[in-house]
C-alpha cells in the first residue's frame, strides 16, 4: 500500500518508540489518517502507535483535540498555531508520550494567495519539551502527492524527537 521508503521511514519511528518505550499518537487533518495507516503498517506497531485523531473539519480540531474555535477563526486551520495546538492536544487527550499533527491544502482547490495549495504546517510534539513546527510549501503537485509528502515529512519530524 505504501512506497518501500515511507515503510522503512515508519520502521525506524516504531522501532525507536519501543526502544524508548514511547507511545504515539497523530492528529491529522489533510492526510486523513495516511500516518496511522503508515505506522501500523508495520508489525508489532501496536506496542507503540497509542491512536490517531483524524480531524478533518474544524469542529473535529475543537471537540477532539481542544484547538480553540477562536484560534482557528483568527488564523485559519492551516497555520502554525493551529499544527502546533493539535499536536499539544492529541498528548493531552491520549495515554501517549508523542504526537504528530498534519493541516494543509492537498488540493486541488482551497488554496489563496496567501495559503497557496500545497502549504502543509506540521508540528510534533513530546511531553516537557518544545514543541516543534515546520511549514512546507510542496506546490500544486496533486493531492495524492501533496498527501504522501506530508506524511514522510511528519515522520521526518517526528523521529527528531527521540
Amino acid at each position: 500500500m505504501f512506497p518501500s521508503p515511507l515503510l522503512r521511514l515508519a520502521e525506524v519511528v516504531t522501532a525507536e518508540a519501543r526502544a524508548q518505550k514511547l507511545r504515539i499518537a497523530t492528529a491529522e487533518s489533510c492526510t486523513g489518517g495516511l500516518i496511522g495507516g503508515l505506522l501500523t503498517e508495520i508489525p508489532g506497531s501496536s506496542e507503540v502507535f497509542e491512536r490517531g485523531f483524524i480531524v478533518y473539519s474544524n469542529r473535529a480540531k475543537q471537540d477532539m483535540l481542544g484547538v480553540p474555535g477562536d484560534l482557528i477563526a483568527d488564523m485559519g486551520a492551516v497555520s502554525e498555531a493551529v499544527a502546533r495546538m493539535m499536536a499539544e492536544g492529541a498528548v493531552e487527550n491520549s495515554n501517549a508520550h508523542l504526537a504528530v499533527a498534519v493541516t494543509g491544502i492537498a488540493g486541488p482547490g482551497g488554496g489563496t494567495p496567501m495559503k497557496p495549495v500545497g502549504l502543509v504546517h506540521i508540528a510534533a510534539c513530546r511531553e516537557n519539551r518544545s514543541i516543534l513546527h515546520e511549514a512546507h510549501r510542496f506546490g500544486d503537485i496533486g493531492r495524492s502527492e501533496v498527501r504522501m509528502r506530508s506524511v514522510e515529512a511528519a515522520l521526518e519530524l517526528l523521529q527528531r524527537l527521540f
